[in-house]
């Protein structure tokens, strides 16, 4: 544990991204679950759910033990993001909603996405890999969160989402392959994840569906 805080304070971008994403996530989806009127307990489980879920199922891809099952710290992080969650609902009235929480869902993707990508990487699989566990630590968490809500995976919408994480796991294996070092790397997974993440809530950005790209006749 001692080496995951020393990571953390002294920018392991591995260590920075998942401390970051943990709180992010379990805020984001203990807020979804106090709109939906879930008890404390349910607030918690939905919560540690959106933060472990993508991360877990990372790990299990590249063959390794998840990380939420070796480390304090991480259930840690995942609770101050559901007491941050608590805290937000006590002076906000739409938590989910707020501009607050918007924010830390496009940071907790943006986490998220290079974490994965830094995973894959290590594990030396191919692009579509690297970019594959980017996208899937990104919004695993998201779509397990949107199931126990009791509603179809927010991803499988036309919202420009998991669409972001591809890009930014793209930009992280494009980065590697000039030669940049793996913070510079890190850096332009974020940002790439994130600014678009934004643009999209901003600008309303939308994938086109079969309805409304015109191929269907009346």
């Amino acid at each position: 544990m001692s080496q995951e805080v020393i990571g953390i304070l002294f920018g392991d971008p591995f260590a920075v991204m998942n401390a970051i994403g943990l709180v992010a996530f379990a805020l984001v989806g203990s807020s979804k679950a106090i709109r939906e009127e879930f008890d404390v307990f349910g607030i918690l489980i939905v919560g540690l759910a959106m933060a472990f879920a993508g991360g877990a199922t990372r790990d299990l891809l590249v063959t390794r033990v998840p990380l939420a099952l070796q480390s304090p710290l991480e259930i840690g992080l995942g609770l101050l993001g559901v007491a941050l969650a608590i805290a937000l609902s006590v002076v906000l009235s739409s938590p989910d909603t707020h501009p607050v929480t918007l924010v830390a869902d496009a940071i907790g993707l943006a986490a998220f996405a290079t974490t994965g990508a830094i995973v894959a990487t290590e594990a030396g699989l191919s692009a579509f890999g690297v970019v594959a566990i980017a996208t899937i630590n990104a919004v695993g968490g998201g779509a397990v969160a949107d199931i126990l809500l009791d509603r179809a995976p927010f991803i499988l919408f036309e919202d420009f989402y998991a669409s972001c994480a591809v890009l930014g796991g793209s930009a992280y294996w494009l980065a590697g392959t000039v030669g940049a070092a793996e913070s510079t790397a890190a850096v332009a997974c974020a940002v790439v994840t994130v600014v678009t993440r934004l643009a999209a809530v901003t600008y309303g950005w939308h994938l086109p569906t079969v309805q409304n790209s015109g191929l269907l006749r009346d």
